[in-house]
């Protein structure tokens, strides 16, 4: 549905690891002398950046109206599903869509998708924050990796969306606890006496053992798994059914592109899986 070229996957491949950078590098620090860790906001505006330039990039070869239309729908459903679903209790339905549209559409419309998705959710939802551009870029990476998944047809289809639905629901806790975690100071959770904050002065070993415990107790056992059941469970019950008009709808829309700065005619798009 939107044309992946070398170039772009290039660019993708480094935004993401720039974004990964912005995640993990409170634990390449290890400063003795400081006490807490100040974020370095410039991660904090190059995200946005970064990210607005691979849709840019993806988009660039053009998007037949039709595709956007497309595009557009699932946004606004999705944004839909996370309103009503909101978070509570772990009980999340938004990765639902963003995973079968991305293993139709492929990787780069669902990489799309899972930014438009989250930021048009969040504005709905009152959720901006700055924390938005972290669940922009992890969402996108589920709605990526769910058009890279292998090719499988009927209820081994189903098995795998929905086996990689729990995977990327609790990945996607582990990479938001991970921004967040290192800014909070004097974390201690009730009924456990060791403190659970990031410490600058300890190694790198240290403070994964403490960040791994943190994410057990605060997300893992609760948030995370209820998101893991809730996506795994909507996959199951509702896969079949959705899988085959995002095909159909697949199979009608064509998309325009440029290969080398020369146009190409439109052609039609054959169904992924």
């Amino acid at each position: 549905m939107i044309r992946m070229t070398s170039r772009s996957a290039l660019i993708l491949a480094i935004a993401s690891l720039i974004g990964l950078i912005t995640l993990v590098w409170p634990l390449l620090l290890n400063d003795p002398t400081s006490t807490r860790v100040q974020p370095p906001f410039v991660f904090l505006a190059l995200l946005p950046v970064v990210v607005a330039v691979v849709l840019a990039e993806l988009a660039q070869g053009g998007l037949d109206p039709r595709v956007l239309a497309i595009l557009g729908v699932l946004t606004a459903i999705d944004a839909v599903l996370r309103g009503i679903s909101a978070g509570t209790g772990g009980v999340e339905l938004v990765f639902f869509l963003i995973i079968l549209a991305g293993r139709v559409y492929g990787p780069a419309f669902g990489f799309v998708l899972g930014c438009t998705s989250l930021f048009v959710s969040a504005l709905v939802t009152a959720g901006v924050g700055p924390w938005l551009p972290y669940q922009m870029l992890c969402s996108a990476w589920i709605g990526l990796g769910a058009g890279l998944l292998p090719r499988a047809h009927g209820r081994a289809e189903i098995a795998l969306l929905a086996a990689y639905g729990v995977v990327v629901s609790y990945l996607y806790g582990l990479l938001l606890n991970l921004q967040g975690w290192p800014l909070l100071a004097g974390v201690a959770i009730p009924g456990h006496h060791e403190q659970l904050a990031f410490d600058p002065a300890a190694s790198l070993g240290e403070n994964l053992v403490v960040f791994v415990k943190y994410t057990l107790i605060t997300s893992t056992t609760s948030y995370d798994t209820m998101r893991a059941i809730t996506t795994a469970v909507a996959i199951t019950l509702l896969g079949a059914a959705v899988l085959t008009p995002l095909r159909r709808a697949a199979r009608r829309a064509t998309v325009t592109g440029s290969v080398s700065g020369r146009a190409t005619e439109a052609v039609d798009v054959p169904s992924v899986g």
